[in-house]
């Protein structure tokens, strides 16, 4: 049975445990929330002044933990133990590895042992003995893809019970990135300033997050999509003013990343519009956009305006470039592609 961080907390709000938990993968926001979950909630606050304990992987070894797993509880009929940052503890000698596989071909049924390691995957061995253990949990936690992240977002403030708008969202991902963690403290500026009954929205980023609602990426994008060259310099002209909140290294990947989607649409051999939505999942709010900016930028159109966002790259980078500033060269890219 393949495992999930939602599945392994239902079952342990459920009170269903294994003696044998190992969680790896290399998105760190959910093996740090389904670790933080079995340390809230597998014991009571009572139980866990004798009968929980957390080991970090710099700091201890296999033959410490182990020895803590064979113990008995006190004053209860389950023990907790927990190894974070699983990735900094030494497997590489064969008697630890010995020790732990040992471990868990005889586990020790009233203690809940966990183990949890990011970025780095625990040696091979130690996954495919987890994975064909009856009494064991493996749990592979993959980073989510740019495009999941959107209604990622969406999914976690519902949970929290409000509401958010498309432009709010993009807004946050534009700016924050694929960080999830960076992400989670967002919403819960927003939780602590908004009141439920209202939808968050732009204003609200704005205020509490310090995202301009007018002046930011996502609308430079979208100025530029729907040819609106007024609003594109006016934007190019704030970046230019305020370098620091909107440096071009930030932006230039992005328009990159823009002008790329829609070279991958051009290419496309069905250009039906369900084919396009489906392959670039686009949604309600960006969906219009992005077929108005195929019909202005057609595709020789888009290929040259790729080759002058990696000559600009190249020179915000100083190659043969002395004088220019980098929101000089912004503004003569947004010129260049406009026009």
């Amino acid at each position: 049975m393949k495992y999930t961080v939602d599945s392994i907390k239902k079952n342990i709000d459920k009170r269903i445990f294994s003696p044998l938990y190992l969680i790896y993968g290399d998105e760190p926001f959910f093996i740090d929330e389904v670790s933080e979950h079995m340390i809230k909630n597998i014991l009571t606050e009572d139980e866990k002044d004798f009968n929980q304990h957390i080991f970090y992987g710099k700091d201890s070894n296999i033959i410490e933990i182990i020895g803590t797993c064979k113990q008995f509880p006190m004053m209860g009929d389950k023990q907790f133990v927990i190894l974070k940052e699983g990735q900094d503890i030494d497997l590489k000698k064969d008697e630890n590895i010995k020790h732990l596989i040992a471990y868990t071909e005889n586990p020790q049924q009233s203690t809940i042992f966990a183990m949890c390691f990011k970025y780095k995957k625990p040696p091979a061995k130690i996954v495919k003995i987890f994975e064909n253990n009856e009494n064991a949990v493996c749990c592979e936690v993959k980073k989510m893809y740019d495009n999941q992240i959107p209604q990622w977002l969406n999914d976690r403030v519902a949970q929290k019970g409000y509401k958010i708008n498309n432009k709010a969202v993009n807004l946050i991902v534009e700016f924050v990135g694929n960080d999830l963690e960076k992400i989670e403290n967002e919403i819960d500026k927003l939780i602590i300033n908004v009141d439920s009954k209202e939808t968050i929205n732009e204003k609200h980023i704005e205020k509490y997050i310090g995202i301009s609602k007018d002046f930011n990426v996502f609308e430079l994008i979208s100025a530029i999509s729907l040819k609106n060259v007024y609003k594109a310099n006016l934007i190019a002209i704030h970046f230019d003013k305020n370098p620091n909140e909107n440096p071009i290294f930030k932006t230039l990947p992005m328009l990159f990343s823009h002008f790329n989607k829609l070279l991958l649409a051009h290419s496309l051999p069905n250009k039906s519009e369900k084919e396009i939505v489906s392959k670039f999942k686009l949604n309600y709010y960006n969906k219009n956009e992005f077929f108005v900016a195929m019909r202005n930028y057609p595709l020789k159109k888009t290929i040259r305006i790729i080759s002058y966002i990696r000559e600009c790259t190249t020179k915000a980078l100083g190659v043969e470039n002395n004088t220019a500033t980098h929101g000089e060269l912004l503004k003569e890219l947004i010129f260049k592609i406009l026009h």
